[in-house]
């Protein structure tokens, strides 16, 4: 138990996004890629997705949305790969099942496949987008981030599961805390894998903000 309330504390600590801001049908998240090198300092990634990032932010969630948050989310799924594929079968940056996006992608003619970069982003972000009203009634910004990404990666059921978990157990539902306090105890559920999916997307997302200062174009941001 005491790793788990270590991982919790670290969830509760980084997850500081206030300000702008998968499906259960067996998506598997290719979480691979960590911003930081060894020694801890941010090694830069590519700036190569940044159009879509900021575009399907402000299409599926307004101006003004911190975008950097779903390039954090890219770098936890792929490591920004638009070939990277799960031994389950998620594609792309977003790492998305093919059943997913072609769910999202059925109204949205423009969205090409899973394959094409930009229509993966797109997709991705989209299906946050629908996390995110369906856990709308979690006001405060951070906790309203940490269901998002959670459900993101072990669906939407799970997480609602937990929910009902924290509260037969008297906790605070809407709390990311009070749920992550209770994962062990949620049925089929790998808890671990998405308390550190969060986790690593509030790291990412913290350590993204500092780029903001950083003048861009002219230097080789994807050298360290």
């Amino acid at each position: 138990m005491g790793t788990l309330v270590r991982m919790v504390y670290l969830v509760a600590v980084t997850f500081g996004m206030a300000g702008g801001a998968q499906s259960d049908s067996g998506r598997s998240p290719g979480s691979q890629a960590s911003a930081a090198s060894a020694g801890g300092t941010l090694r830069v990634p590519s700036i190569r997705y940044d159009e879509y990032f900021r575009k399907y932010s402000k299409r599926y969630f307004g101006p003004g949305f911190a975008w950097r948050v779903f390039k954090a989310q890219a770098m936890a799924e792929s490591g920004l790969d638009s070939t990277a594929r799960s031994s389950a079968g998620a594609r792309g940056v977003m790492q998305l099942m093919p059943a997913t996006f072609a769910l999202i992608s059925a109204h949205r003619t423009e969205f090409k496949s899973p394959e094409d970069a930009q229509s993966n982003i797109a997709a991705g972000i989209a299906h946050d987008a629908d996390m995110w009203h369906l856990f709308g009634r979690i006001t405060l910004h951070p906790e309203h981030y940490r269901f998002m990404m959670a459900a993101y990666n072990a669906g939407e059921g799970t997480i609602q599961r937990a929910q009902q978990v924290a509260r037969a157990a008297h906790l605070d539902e809407t709390s990311w805390f009070g749920v992550a306090s209770v994962a062990q105890q949620v049925p089929r559920w790998r808890y671990h894998e998405t308390l550190g999916y969060v986790s690593r997307i509030a790291i990412d997302y913290r350590r993204l903000k500092m780029l903001d200062a950083v003048p861009p174009v002219e230097m080789d941001l994807d050298q360290p």
